[in-house]
Parts: structure tokens; C-alpha cells; sequence
């Protein structure tokens, strides 16, 4: 159906292949690092991936900026002169304000256009946990959806898509505020790893701790083994900051313990990965609850 356009942001950490063959439009955040203010294109054309993690490597410590509600106007306006509607999926409330810009502007532009449908969703979801609902949405599209199904869909479900992941930095936590230092210091001395998921308010949260990297990792894989929903027929996404190894290690657990076939891996782009630092592994599925 080409009634209505699917709208998210580079946040989602979906490759821009994928975002092409989905047939969505992607918004921007943007990334301060150094003198220099980049956008997170999805396919790296303003900074490649590599060298965004190659700066973080060497000390960089980037900020990140939102989605503005110009951004919206100068981007939807166009859709919605050529007579189309439009859903947009949006970073979580709970992370960017980026959500509230799109809803104001959902709200501007239905005063100048009563006759279309503009919907913001907050997907309270983040990287590819925002880029899997999204994925999940085009599928509704496809089979035959409307806007308002698709978007009640959405809203159903959000809080069923799961994040899960766990950092190798410690330190990098403690810089954003996450940690205390003491608990930095000495988790790095025991090889502690804590292992996060993003809640029901679409905050960042720490949930618990394990011994080593392998075991973080496995504790994500039994997360997933608790609460997902017919995991051998599930498609699911696996992000990773610059440690793809790793993120290739947990799918292939995956695939021999839950029988999962379609595992989608990609980088986390500079936005998420100026907050989570470089050995960030997280899996998203959909499951009973958060």
C-alpha cells in the first residue's frame, strides 16, 4: 500500500540497504565530536563507522543531538503535499527528545493538512530494538495494513520488544553517569560485566552483573530463552559497537540453543554508540514482556 510512508530515525542502527528495501524514510540525529558536528546517516557518509569508533578509541567523547521539529516540517511536508499520510516511529522518550519533536510536528502539520493522517509513535525502543519494531511494522504494510492498523500494531506491541546487551566498558558507563566510579574501578578489576535492558518507560537500566565477557554474553541468549515468543520463528536483530566477532558468537549460540534461522547483525551507530562505548553486544526479539 503506497497510501502512507513509514518515517523513523538513524537511531534504529538498521543498515541503509535494509532501510531501502523496507521503503522508509530515515531522519538524522546528529553527533558533536571535537569541532566537528556530523549526521548519523545510516550509511556513514558524513563519518564512516570505522573512524567513529577509531576517534572513540583515542579519547573522543562525543555528545549527540536530537531530531528538531524543523528537522520533521522540512522532511514531511512534502510527503503530505503529495496527498500521503504518514507513521512515525520514533527514538524512545525516554532517551531523546527526539519523540517530542516529531509529535509536535505530527500536530502542526494536521492543522495545515486536516485531511491527512500524520501519527508520531514513541516506540520506547532503542537501536535496532527501535530498527526491529520498525521492521515488524513495514511487514503489517506489506501485508495489506493501514495506517491505523499498523500503527495500533505498534502500539500493542512495543513493550514486547525486547532489548537486552551488555558493554565491555565499564569506564564508558561511568562517563555517561550510569555507574558510580567506584563501581567502574572495581568491576573492571573483577572482569565484572553488567548486563542492561531498556524498560517499560524506555529508560536504560542495569539489571545485573556477570563474570566475563562470555558469560554476559550467555546471560543476554538466556534472557531471550525466559521470555521470547516462538523463538525458531522469529526474525531478530543482534547490534554491536566495533566487536562483531562477538556479536557473531552470540548468534551462532542462539541458533543452536533456540533454533533462531533469521538473525540480522549490524553496527550501533555513533548516536547510541557515543553513549554505550566501543564492545556494546545487545539482542533484540519479542517476547511475553520487556
Amino acid at each position: 500500500m503506497d497510501d502512507y510512508i513509514i518515517v523513523t530515525d538513524s537511531t534504529c542502527d538498521i543498515t541503509a540497504q535494509m532501510a531501502d528495501d523496507l521503503g522508509i524514510e530515515v531522519l538524522s540525529l546528529s553527533v558533536n565530536m571535537g569541532n566537528t558536528t556530523f549526521k548519523n546517516y545510516l550509511d556513514g557518509r558524513a563519518m564512516s563507522i570505522d573512524n567513529f569508533y577509531k576517534k572513540l578509541a583515542e579519547g573522543a567523547t562525543p555528545s549527540t543531538n536530537a531530531i528538531n521539529i524543523g528537522d520533521y516540517l522540512d522532511a514531511l511536508e512534502p510527503v503530505l503535499q503529495e496527498g500521503r499520510d504518514i507513521l512515525i516511529l520514533s527514538f524512545s522518550s525516554g532517551l531523546s527528545t527526539t519523540y517530542n519533536s516529531s509529535a509536535m510536528a505530527a500536530r502542526e502539520l494536521s492543522k495545515k493538512y486536516p485531511d491527512r493522517k500524520i501519527y508520531s509513535v514513541d516506540t520506547l525502543a532503542a537501536s535496532m530494538g527501535e530498527g526491529l519494531l520498525v521492521w515488524h511494522a513495514v511487514q503489517r504494510k506489506r501485508e495489506g495494513g493501514t495506517i491505523d492498523e499498523v500503527r495500533d500494531w505498534v502500539e500493542e506491541n512495543k513493550l514486547r520488544l525486547c532489548h537486552w546487551f551488555t558493554v565491555d566498558d565499564l569506564h564508558h558507563l561511568k562517563r555517561g553517569g550510569r555507574i558510580s566510579t567506584a563501581t567502574a574501578v572495581v568491576g573492571t578489576m573483577l572482569g565484572i560485566k553488567p548486563v542492561l535492558h531498556v524498560d517499560n518507560e524506555g529508560h536504560l537500566i542495569n539489571v545485573e552483573k556477570a563474570r566475563g565477557r562470555q558469560a554476559a554474553l550467555l546471560k543476554l541468549m538466556s534472557h531471550m530463552a525466559d521470555t521470547a515468543i516462538e523463538p525458531e520463528n522469529q526474525t531478530i536483530f543482534i547490534s554491536h559497537s566495533n566487536c562483531v566477532k562477538d556479536a557473531q558468537w552470540l548468534a551462532t549460540k542462539i541458533r543452536e540453543k533456540l533454533g533462531v534461522r533469521d538473525i540480522y547483525i549490524n553496527h550501533i551507530g555513533p548516536v547510541i554508540g557515543s553513549h554505550t562505548g566501543i564492545g556494546t553486544v545487545a539482542l533484540f526479539f519479542l517476547g511475553s514482556e520487556r
